[in-house]
Formats: C-alpha cells, structure tokens, sequence
C-alpha cells in the first residue's frame, strides 16, 4: 500500500493568522504536513523526519527580547527550510543576519520584482514583477552570509532573500493568500521540486489508507455505528462497508456501548 505519509512537510507556527491557511495550501498541492507550535519538542523535529519546514509569520517581533525563535536543529537537518514574513526575519536573525523595526508599515497589496533563485526559476521570470500580499511593521536589513536579495518593491529592497546552496528561502510577503499572483505555484515549487515530495495526499489514497488501517484495527471483529446522518459519521459508514462489508453486526450478536461516563452496557441485537 502506498505510504501517503512518507513525504511530509512541517510547518512551524509563530502565531500567524495565515498558519492554518498555509497548511491547506500545502495539502490541496497533494503534500502531508503537520503544524507544530514554534516552541514544540526540539528534539522531536528530526524523528519526524520532513521533507521542508516552513516557518509561518506572526505578531511578535524579532526585535524584541524573548520573542519566538525557531529551533536551530531546522538549519541542521540539511532539508530546504521556507521562512513567511516574521518565519525570514527569524531565519535571518539567527543565521547572522539583521531586522529591525521602526521603517514603513506595509499591510495590503504590493508590486515585488524578482531576481532568479531556485524558488522562483519556472514559476517566473527574471525581472518579472507581481502583485502580492504584505503584512509586516519589522524588515530584514542585512543578509545572513550565504544570503542573496531575489526581490524588492519600491519601498523595500529586501521583499525575499535566498540561499540556494542549502536551499533556504525568506519570503516577506504571504504566497499561500489568493492576493499573491503565483502564490501556489511558490508553493508547489517548495513543496515538490525543492523538497522532492511525491503528490500522494489526494482523496483516492487517503480513503485506501484509511480502509487498510480500518482492516488492521478491526481484525475480524465486527463494528456498532451509530449513524446520526451528520458528515462525520456518514464518511466513517462509507468508510466500514468498504473496508469490512463481509463483516456486518447481525441478529443474535452481542455488541457492547460506552456512554459518556464510561459506564459500558452490553446488547443483543434483536435485527
């Protein structure tokens, strides 16, 4: 059976209120990802084992003290890392560079030109300029080394920077809203070309893996539902007769039901 959980993004969240919507996007691409706050289990990050991070945006500011930072072991797992808005002035911070707040205010639409880089090649050109998406009070002022500036607007010559060499990428602006023209296509760049992630996260497998765990949940016991008629139950009916359909709970079993106080009751089923 296919892995449909094999290639995984991870997203860091720093509080954005785009967070979730970037995970969408992400999925809708056909990639499994997974939001963990900023500040889960460093330890963990690596066991999980994903293709890319991104780093999401939030309100914080990097010029403050104790304000969010994203775990170092993300620079060290040798995997392409995408840092939005607040996620670039973070990587930038930690990797040497510098942000600093107190400049011009952007928030609503804005024309970048861009510079070519391994996350913009085939998605567009040279010198290309588009409409997108800010929303930001700090900027980056200086590149980490390593680091090179791939687009501006009239009033911010840093709008993204890129290393292509480690493969790690600063966006000021927000590609997973539909204002940024190509935004997902920025995304499906990451995603699949740079972190190699197969497209496997689409309703055909996820209905077979969720059929195959069913199997080895179930055995060749036999399943009660109740059915309310409502979408979650509905999908969960669908999903049992198809993967235990030979398996129905008939007249004569005894079947045994939990209530909300966990007392358990047992039944035979009259037909």
């Amino acid at each position: 059976m296919t892995d449909i959980h094999s290639d995984k993004i991870l997203i860091l969240d720093f509080g954005s209120q785009y967070t979730q919507l970037i995970a969408r996007r992400i999925r809708e691409i056909g990639v499994y990802c997974e939001v963990w706050a900023w500040d889960h289990a460093p330890e963990e990050i690596p066991g999980f084992n994903p293709r890319g991070v991104i780093l999401s945006g939030g309100p914080e500011s990097v010029t403050e003290a104790d304000s969010p930072r994203a775990p170092q072991v993300v620079f060290e797992l040798g995997v392409p890392v995408l840092g939005i808005c607040y996620g670039m002035q973070t990587m930038s911070e930690q990797l040497g560079g510098k942000v600093e707040a107190g400049h011009h205010r952007e928030f609503g639409p804005a024309t970048v030109t861009f510079a070519s880089c391994g996350l913009f090649d085939s998605v567009m050109d040279d010198g290309e300029s588009l409409g997108v998406w800010m929303s930001h009070g700090d900027r980056v002022t200086k590149l980490p080394e390593g680091f090179r500036s791939t687009a501006s607007t009239a009033s911010l010559p840093l709008a993204a920077m890129a290393d292509d060499e480690r493969r790690f990428y600063g966006l000021q602006f927000h590609p997973e809203v539909t204002h940024t023209k190509k935004g997902m296509e920025l995304l499906r760049r990451f995603v699949v070309d740079l972190c190699g992630s197969d497209t496997l996260w689409d309703a055909a497998h996820i209905i077979e893996d969720a059929v195959a765990r069913v199997r080895e949940q179930v055995g060749a016991d036999r399943v009660l539902l109740g059915l309310s008629g409502g979408v979650d139950s509905s999908v969960v009916a669908a999903l049992l007769e198809k993967a235990i359909r030979s398996q129905p709970v008939v007249s004569g079993d005894t079947v045994y039901v939990e209530d909300v106080e966990g007392h358990v009751g047992a039944y035979r089923v009259a037909h």
